[in-house]
């Protein structure tokens, strides 16, 4: 008998910034990272002979938790990787939802019929993790073993394995949740589920006292869409939103720099804006009525995305000292690094990628 743990990777900065993430590699969030420590916790005790990944970083890092202490080199599987999803691939969800709201819908609650220009469909993707599970469980006959994958893969696992169709999986297999783990047996010739996406980890003290109530309806709330801003018309507008969204005198526009807006439906509600310096953000604003909603930390998401093509490694923004930012900014993920020349404080969010869960 061969027993496998499955496990989703930890969160990731799709999960956090509502980008379709696929087979695009990204780096764990600061949740994910107390995350992997839970799982880590979880497994304490724990006998495993094996650890296998996707080859994708969140996948490898998310391992890190059980392969480490033990001793074990992780086995990347590039059968075990999420679904590639073609043209969604770094679109966020806000603009996935405007431009293809019925796949999106397909996407999660009819996998049978849901296909986009360069993805691969769920069934092709079934077909390669089934078979990349089945040769892992018959390599590991009488050991335990860790499979770390992804929360669509696993989740057509999951329905397939408990005879489940595909036309069915939306409606009757859940998502599980960052680090869910379910639990898997092998008899020599078949596989089945004895337990699915347990997140028991993330409900004890030593995790919760480090999280934060997060407002998101589900793990596909579309959130916003962002496109660069139409100049010069549209500087009166964007104008107003940055005022809309300042508490006191807002500082200068300055719309001639790089610039994304951030809209939900037709509605612009966040401007984030780069500098000249690598990785610099010289403004991130959310109108005062659409916060305390998670679009603040999609401003960031895009930062993220567009500095971390360019080679940058870190974000940074300027803040004066007593700025009602420096909360927003310390929430996601930045921590105060130098006093400028001018007075201001430097804040500082490292992006790259560690060396050791990355080729």
């Amino acid at each position: 008998m061969t027993t496998i743990y499955l496990i989703r990777h930890a969160e990731a900065e799709g999960n956090l910034y509502r980008i379709a993430q696929g087979q695009d590699d990204s780096s764990l969030t600061d949740r994910g990272w107390r995350q992997v420590k839970a799982l880590e916790r979880r497994f304490d005790g724990v006998q495993i002979d094996a650890v296998y990944a996707s080859d994708l970083y969140r996948t490898r890092a998310t391992a890190s938790a059980l392969y480490l202490s033990r001793g074990l080199t992780p086995r990347l599987v590039r059968d075990l990787r999420e679904i590639h999803v073609g043209v969604w691939e770094r679109k966020t969800w806000g603009e996935i939802a405007r431009r293809w709201p019925d796949q999106m819908a397909d996407f999660s609650h009819r996998m049978d019929r849901w296909h986009m220009d360069g993805a691969e469909t769920p069934a092709e993707v079934l077909e390669r993790a089934l078979g990349a599970v089945r040769k892992i469980a018959a390599e590991n006959d009488g050991k335990t073993v860790a499979v770390f994958s992804h929360g669509y893969v696993i989740r057509l696992l999951l329905a397939n394995l408990q005879g489940i169709s595909l036309r069915d999986t939306g409606a009757k297999s859940p998502t599980g949740d960052n680090t869910a783990v379910s639990l898997l047996e092998w008899d020599g010739e078949a596989l089945r589920v004895i337990r699915q996406n347990d997140n028991s980890h993330l409900l004890a003290p030593e995790y919760l006292a480090g999280e934060k109530v997060r407002r998101r309806a589900n793990g596909l709330e579309p959130g916003l869409y962002f496109t660069p801003p139409r100049l010069p018309e549209q500087g009166p507008l964007l104008e107003g939103l940055i005022a809309a969204s300042w508490e006191g005198t807002p500082p200068a526009a300055g719309l001639a720099r790089p610039a994304l807006v951030g809209y939900l439906g037709d509605e612009p509600v966040g401007l984030i804006q780069f500098g000249q310096t690598e990785g610099e953000i010289t403004l991130a604003c959310v109108r005062r009525d659409c916060r305390k909603r998670g679009f603040g930390v999609q401003l960031i998401g895009q930062a993220v995305y567009y500095w971390r093509p360019m080679g940058a490694e870190r974000l940074i923004t300027a803040l004066p000292e007593g700025c009602g930012a420096e909360q927003f900014f310390a929430g996601c993920g930045f921590s105060p690094a130098e006093v400028t020349g001018s007075g201001e404080t430097l804040w500082v969010k490292d992006i790259g990628f560690s060396p050791a869960f990355k080729d």
